[in-house]
């Protein structure tokens, strides 16, 4: 079968190759790849940056934002040949951390996890996959190919699911006003669950050209172009960081309003200094209880938030997400970034 696969560590390695069918090992349900949505993460591999081969191999299978139709299903499992469904990419540490032992992998303590087309287990850019039925979320079929954004949507759901228990520090929080920084992929997720909530939605994003505007514009929400640091009037009651550019990240922190939120969602490369006048910062953070925190993964309820926030959204909208679909044969073109990209699938179909 083809599988897309990559040596991480060597740069540019990435390519299509034949494979073994995919061992019972992996799992009791055989799925067939519909589409694979590329990220961020996915390059950083492509680019030797990132990731670890299976254990004994050279190359992995590259692949975490999955989207198939079941093939073979135990008859006791809740699958059925036809469903529609999604991969979870993270596996528990096999010690386990007490997170992982609670079903919170995504909060794994000792770095022990596994990631599916990341870390130490072959993703799901195949034909076919095998995948244990735990780990696999059910969609309507509704969703449609819609349903390859479900992976980045649990990313965001998780985001939320936070930044809603940190709100709980005060009995009476009731937020109105959100910003998001960057309008890619998960920007515009992270923006639309926010709408979802009723909330007054900004989105600052680093240029004008192409879709961004029109679909920010459909969703409800105020699309700014510009630099943070000229948004000093602005002081939104949750702000949502998903770009990881150094300058950007540095300039969130402290620009809520009183009792504020910061949800830093973007990876940042290291090595970036920037001046930052620390006891400001901390005086107004202190002064203000405002809060900071990081997220990246997610556990199952996350997928489960994602596929209704998912359900919930305008279909034509989500379809506006994805912007190029490219045949698995020419997968490493959905690598090179265009004009107008926002989410690039790779097409199995």
């Amino acid at each position: 079968m083809r599988a897309l696969t990559v040596a991480p560590g060597i740069a540019n390695s990435a390519g299509i190759e034949d494979v073994p069918e995919p061992p019972p090992s992996d799992g009791a349900v055989l799925v067939r790849s519909l589409a694979l949505g590329v990220c961020g993460t996915d390059r950083e591999i492509v680019a030797g940056l990132y990731g670890w081969a299976p254990p004994g191999r050279k190359r992995l299978v590259i692949g975490h934002e999955s989207l198939g139709t079941v093939q073979d299903a135990p008859v006791n499992s809740s699958f059925k040949r036809g469903d529609l469904v999604v991969g979870i990419v993270r596996r528990p540490d096999p010690v386990p951390c007490p997170c992982c032992a609670a079903g919170e992998w995504d909060m794994c303590r000792n770095g022990r996890y596994t990631e599916r087309g990341i870390k130490e287990r072959d993703g799901y850019g195949s034909e076919f996959f095998r995948i244990e039925p735990e780990f696999l979320v059910k969609l309507d079929p509704s969703l449609g190919v819609n349903g390859v954004l479900v992976e980045p949507t649990s990313i965001v759901a998780k985001a939320w699911d936070h930044t809603e228990r940190i709100g709980r520090r005060s009995r009476v929080w009731a937020p109105k006003t959100l910003l998001v920084t960057g309008a890619g992929p998960i920007g515009l997720l992270a923006a639309m669950i926010g709408a979802q909530r009723g909330l007054d939605v900004h989105i600052l994003d680093h240029n004008d050209r192409g879709p961004k505007r029109q679909i920010v514009r459909d969703l409800g929400a105020t699309f700014h172009v510009g630099e943070l640091a000229d948004m000093a009037i602005m002081q939104p009651d949750i702000l949502m960081e998903c770009t990881g550019v150094p300058g950007v990240v540095r300039d969130t922190l402290g620009h809520t309003a009183a009792a504020g939120i910061v949800c830093l969602l973007g990876v940042s490369a290291p090595g970036h200094d920037l001046d930052l006048d620390i006891g400001g910062l901390n005086r107004t953070m202190v002064l203000d209880n405002d809060a900071v925190f990081g997220a990246v993964n997610a556990n199952r309820q996350h997928y489960e938030d994602a596929v209704i926030a998912l359900q919930r959204a305008d279909q034509r909208w989500l379809d506006s997400l994805i912007t190029r679909r490219v045949p698995a044969e020419q997968w490493t073109q959905a690598l090179v970034p265009q004009k107008g990209d926002i989410k690039v699938v790779v097409d199995f179909s």
